[in-house]
C-alpha cells in the first residue's frame, strides 16, 4: 500500500525538526557561554539539589567570615583597653616605690596621691572603654550599661558575669567581651594565698612594726585560717634588757600555734605551711594579722592607697604604718596585673583562634567551590564538540529542508 505524504505534512516536519535542532544547539551554546551543564533544575533535579544545599552551606560560611571579622574587632579593641590598664598599672607600682622614699615630705606624698587620683580616673576609663557604636566592652550582656560607677570606696560595678559571644563557624562561639567584673573585681589580695596585716590601732600604741607580705613553704600544711601575731614588750629595767616577745594565734581554731617566741627583727617566722618576717619596733600588745586570700576590687586598691599616702606625717609610728598599706598596696597592684595579663591571654587566644577559623573556612569555601562545580559545571572538550556537532546537523538539515520545499511538479510542466 502507497501512503501519500501532503506537502504540509513535509513542510510541518522540516519546520519541527529544525526547532529541535536550533534548539539543542543554543543550549549548547548556553551551556558554553555559562561554563554550566545544568542550566535549570529540569536538566538534572538531583544534582541541582544537592548544589543548593552545598551553597546554602557556602554562603552561611561566607556569614561566618564576616562573623569572624566583627570578632576580631571586638577583641583587638578589648586587648587594647587591657594593655592600656597594663601600662596604667605598671606606672601606678612605680609610684608606689616613690612613696616608699622615706625622703619624702607630706607634701611631696600629697602630690603622689594627686597623681594617683589621676590613674584611677584613668583606670576607670578604660574599664568603663565602648567598642565606638556606645556599646561597654565590660559591662557583661549589658551592652548599653556603664560597667563602673565611682564611690567613695573607689567604684562599683554595674554590669552583670556574662560574655557576649558570636557564632564563628557551624559549631563555635567565641567570646567577644569581658565581664568587667573578672578583670577589675575578682583580683586577690595579698600573696594569692594569704594576706598580711597590721591592726590600725598599732599607730595609737606607738607600735612601728613593718610585716611582709610573706610566702607560701609548704601548700599540703595550709590550713586556710586567720591568724594574729600579738606582742609583748616587757620594758627594761637596770641591768635587765628589754624583752620582746609574740605569740602565734590561730583565731579560727581558737589555739596557739607558737607561744613567747623571742622576736628577731627580720627573722623568718614559720607557721603551718606559711612564711613571713616583721622588722621595726613593734610595741606591747601590737597585733598583725594573716588571714586567707579574698578577692578585692582593684579600685578599693586604688583609694585605699590614695588614702594611705593623704595627710601622712612623717615619724617613725606613720612611717611604720605607711609602709604597710604601701606593700600592701604593692602586692595587691601586682596580683592586678597577673589578672590583666590572664585575661589578655585569653583575649590573643581567641584572636589567634579566629586566625584558624579564617584559614579552615577558606578551605572550605574552596571545596564547596569544587563540590558545585563537579555537580553543575560543564564538560568543556565535550561541550565544544557537541556543539560543533549540532552546528554540522543543523547546517545539513536547513539545506535538505531547503532541497525538499523546491521540489514542485510545476517545475517540470
Amino acid at each position: 500500500m502507497v501512503m501519500r505524504i501532503s506537502s504540509q505534512t513535509i513542510y510541518n516536519s522540516g519546520v519541527s525538526q529544525l526547532n529541535t535542532l536550533q534548539s539543542q544547539l543554543q543550549r549548547a551554546q548556553l551551556q558554553l557561554s555559562t561554563g554550566r551543564r545544568v542550566l535549570t533544575p529540569a536538566d538534572d533535579p538531583v544534582a541541582s539539589a544537592r548544589a543548593l544545599e552545598i551553597t546554602q552551606s557556602q554562603e552561611l560560611n561566607t556569614q561566618f567570615v564576616t562573623n569572624r571579622s566583627n570578632a576580631r574587632s571586638s577583641l583587638s579593641l578589648v586587648d587594647q583597653s587591657l594593655q592600656t590598664t597594663d601600662d596604667l598599672l605598671q606606672d601606678v607600682k612605680r609610684l608606689i616605690v616613690n612613696a616608699g622614699n622615706p625622703g619624702l615630705s607630706q607634701q611631696d606624698r600629697q602630690s603622689l596621691a594627686t597623681e594617683l587620683e589621676g590613674r584611677l580616673d584613668d583606670l576607670l576609663g578604660q574599664a568603663n572603654a565602648t567598642d565606638g557604636t556606645g556599646g561597654y566592652l565590660f559591662s557583661g550582656y549589658g551592652l548599653n550599661t556603664q560597667p563602673f560607677a565611682k564611690n567613695s570606696t573607689g567604684a562599683g560595678y554595674q554590669g552583670d558575669q556574662g560574655a557576649r559571644e558570636l557564632q564563628v563557624a557551624s559549631s563555635r562561639k567565641v567570646p567577644i567581651s569581658v565581664s568587667g567584673s573578672q578583670v577589675y573585681e575578682e583580683v586577690l589580695t595579698g600573696n594569692g594565698t594569704f594576706l598580711t596585716g597590721a591592726d590600725p590601732a598599732n599607730a595609737t600604741r606607738g607600735g612601728a612594726g613593718i610585716i611582709s607580705p610573706g610566702s607560701v613553704v609548704d601548700m599540703a600544711a595550709l590550713t586556710g585560717h586567720q591568724y594574729t601575731i600579738d606582742f609583748a614588750v616587757v620594758p627594761a629595767t637596770p641591768g635587765v634588757p628589754e624583752v620582746v616577745t609574740f605569740t602565734v594565734n590561730d583565731v579560727t581554731a581558737g589555739t596557739q600555734v607558737l607561744a613567747n617566741q623571742p622576736y628577731r627583727p627580720g627573722e623568718p617566722i614559720v607557721f603551718d605551711g606559711m612564711q613571713l618576717d616583721i622588722k621595726g619596733k613593734p610595741a606591747d600588745l601590737d597585733q598583725f594579722t594573716v588571714e586567707p586570700s579574698t578577692n578585692q576590687s582593684l579600685f578599693t586598691t586604688m583609694r585605699n592607697l590614695i588614702t594611705a599616702l593623704s595627710n601622712s606625717p612623717s615619724n617613725p609610728v606613720a612611717d611604720a604604718q605607711r609602709t604597710n598599706d604601701l606593700n600592701v598596696a604593692n602586692q595587691n597592684i601586682t596580683n592586678a596585673l597577673d589578672k590583666v595579663l590572664s585575661v589578655r591571654a585569653s583575649v590573643g587566644s581567641g584572636l589567634k583562634e579566629l586566625d584558624h577559623l579564617d584559614s579552615a573556612g577558606l578551605d572550605l569555601n574552596i571545596a564547596y567551590a569544587e563540590q558545585i562545580g563537579d555537580l553543575l559545571d560543564a564538560d568543556p572538550i565535550e561541550t565544544i564538540s557537541r556543539f560543533t556537532q549540532l552546528q554540522t546537523n543543523l547546517e545539513a538539515a536547513q539545506k535538505s529542508y531547503k532541497a525538499l520545499t523546491g521540489l514542485s511538479l510545476f517545475n517540470f510542466i
